[in-house]
C-alpha cells in the first residue's frame, strides 16, 4: 500500500507547474493598453507553489484519493520549467503556456522478495496555445475572449531493484488535448498597480479542464513587471485502460513579466 500510495503521489504530482499546467497569462498589462499598429512581445517566467486533491488510478492499481500539498510535491521534485509567451498586435493576441516538471521517489519494500525497493519516476509535460481579441480595451484596462487548445501527457516509470523482480521496470500514462474558451483582462488602479486574470474552461479527451485565476501586479519599469497571485487548475480525464486523473491543482502563483 505504501509503494502504491508512493507512485500515484509522485505520477500526478506536477503542481510544482504545476503546472504549471497550463495558465493563460501572468503578463502585465500596457501602461496605456489602446490598440496599435506594432508587434508587442513579453515573456514570463513563473513559479506556483500548488498543492493536489483528488482521485487518480494507474497500473491497474485501485483508484486512490490523492491529497498532497506544496511541501509534500517539493520534496519528490528534480526540475521543473515554466513559461509563457504572449504576443499582441492591436485587439489580437497570440499566447502559449509551457509547464515541464520530473519527479521521482523510492521506497523499500515489504519482506523483499519480489523486490527489496522501487524507484518511481513521472515526467509530466502541459502546453497550452491560444489566440484572443480585446472586446474592451481602454486607458486603464482590457477584457479579451479567448480560445485555444492544451495538450497534457503524463508518464510513469516503475523500477525494481532486487528480489525476483530486479531490473524489471513498468510504464503507464497517457496523452490528452482539450480545447479551451475564456477570458481575460487586466485593469490598472494606478500607473504602478494593476489586477490581472483569467478564466477558462473546455473539454475533449477529458470530460472538463477548466483553469481560473486572479493577482495583483506591480509594473517596475516599461520593461518588467512582478505578479503575486492565487491559480486554481481542474482535470478530469480516463480512458478505457484505466488511467484515471480526476484532481484540482491550487496554490499562490508568481511571474516576472519581461516585455519587448
Amino acid at each position: 500500500m505504501k509503494i502504491m500510495l508512493l507512485c500515484l503521489l509522485v505520477s500526478t504530482s506536477f503542481a510544482l507547474p504545476v503546472r504549471a499546467a497550463d495558465v493563460i497569462s501572468a503578463t502585465a498589462p500596457d501602461a496605456q493598453p489602446i490598440a496599435t499598429e506594432d508587434w508587442t512581445f513579453s515573456v514570463t517566467p513563473y513559479f506556483w507553489a500548488a498543492g493536489l486533491s483528488g482521485d487518480t488510478r494507474q497500473f491497474g492499481l485501485p483508484v486512490i484519493h490523492i491529497d498532497a500539498d506544496f511541501g509534500d510535491i517539493l520534496n519528490n521534485l528534480d526540475f521543473a520549467a515554466m513559461a509563457i509567451a504572449d504576443a499582441r498586435y492591436g485587439r489580437y493576441s497570440i499566447f502559449g503556456d509551457i509547464i515541464y516538471t520530473r519527479l521521482s521517489a523510492g521506497a523499500d519494500t515489504p519482506r523483499g522478495i519480489l523486490a527489496s525497493n522501487v524507484d518511481v519516476a513521472s515526467e509530466t509535460f502541459a502546453g497550452l496555445v491560444g489566440a484572443g481579441y480585446s472586446l474592451l480595451e481602454g486607458p486603464s484596462g482590457r477584457l479579451d475572449v479567448v480560445g485555444g487548445i492544451r495538450v497534457w501527457s503524463v508518464d510513469t516509470n516503475l523500477s525494481f531493484n532486487g528480489g525476483l523482480l530486479n531490473g524489471r521496470s513498468f510504464s503507464d500514462g497517457a496523452t490528452w488535448v482539450d480545447g479551451l474558451v475564456g477570458v481575460r483582462g487586466n485593469y490598472s488602479f494606478t500607473p504602478q498597480f494593476y489586477f490581472t486574470g483569467w478564466a477558462l474552461v473546455g473539454a475533449g479527451g477529458a470530460d472538463i479542464d477548466w483553469d481560473v485565476a486572479g493577482g495583483l501586479g506591480y509594473r517596475i519599469n516599461d520593461r518588467f513587471s512582478a505578479t503575486l497571485g492565487y491559480r486554481a487548475l481542474g482535470v478530469d480525464y480516463s480512458d478505457d485502460d484505466g488511467f484515471l486523473f480526476d484532481a484540482v491543482q491550487q496554490g499562490p502563483i508568481m511571474g516576472m513579466t519581461i516585455r519587448f
